[in-house]
C-alpha cells in the first residue's frame, strides 16, 4: 500500500504533516513540533524510519490506519458530527493497538533521528551546520553508546551515507517551499 505523506510549510515558523486517506479523512498534525527551515522534525523521522526501514514505528503505524499517538482526524467540509465521532473512536482503538505493538521501535526511531540528524550535520559543507553538529556529539555518542550492537549495526557508513543523501534532496525541495506550499513523500 502506498501512502503519500504532506508537508506544509503553513508560516514562517510553522508547518503541518497531512496524510491523505482513501476513503477515510485526512490525518494531520498542525502545527507539527520541530519546525526547522533545512529539514522539519516529523519529515526527518519519516526519511529516517523509511530509510532503515522501521514499519512499526510512526509512519509505518500511520500506514496500516492507525495514528501513532499524535496525528488527529483531520475535520472534513461535510462533517458529521455522529459519523465523526464512531470514526474517531474506531481509529483510536487501532491506532492504541498498533501504538503497543510498535512502542520499541518509535524509541529506536527517536534514537536514530538524533544520530542521523548529528552525521548528517556534521558531513556538511557548511560551517554553521557543523558546528551545530558539534554542540550535538556528546548526545549522539551518548545514544551509539547506550544501544544495541543489532540496533547500532544500523548506523554503518553505507546506511548513513544514503539517509544523507535522502535529506539533501529532501532539505533542497523543502528549503525552498515558500508559506502556503507543500512537498509530498511516498511511504
Amino acid at each position: 500500500m502506498i501512502m503519500i505523506v504532506e508537508f506544509h510549510r503553513t508560516d514562517e515558523k510553522h508547518y503541518a504533516v497531512i496524510v491523505p486517506r482513501q476513503g477515510l479523512p485526512s490525518l494531520e498534525i498542525n502545527p507539527a513540533p520541530g519546525f526547522d527551515l533545512l529539514m522539519p522534525h516529523d519529515m526527518l523521522h519519516f526519511l529516517v524510519e523509511q530509510e532503515l526501514g522501521l514499519q512499526n514505528a510512526i509512519y509505518g503505524q500511520i500506514a496500516r490506519g492507525g495514528t501513532a499517538g499524535s496525528f488527529q482526524n483531520k475535520p472534513s467540509e461535510s462533517s458529521n458530527n455522529r459519523a465523526d465521532s464512531r470514526l474517531r473512536r474506531k481509529d483510536a482503538k487501532r491506532g492504541e493497538k498498533l501504538l503497543k505493538k510498535g512502542i520499541d521501535q518509535c524509541a529506536q526511531s527517536e534514537r536514530a533521528t538524533y544520530v542521523c540528524w548529528y552525521d548528517w550535520l556534521a558531513h556538511s559543507d557548511k560551517p554553521e551546520l557543523q558546528n551545530k553538529a558539534k554542540e550535538m556529539k556528546e548526545t549522539a555518542l551518548s545514544i551509539l553508546g547506550q544501544i544495541s550492537n543489532t540496533e547500532k549495526s544500523a548506523f554503518n557508513q553505507k546506511n548513513l551515507a544514503k539517509i544523507r543523501r535522502r535529506l539533501d534532496e529532501a532539505s533542497q525541495q523543502w528549503s525552498g517551499l515558500k508559506v502556503g506550499e507543500s512537498m509530498s513523500l511516498k511511504w
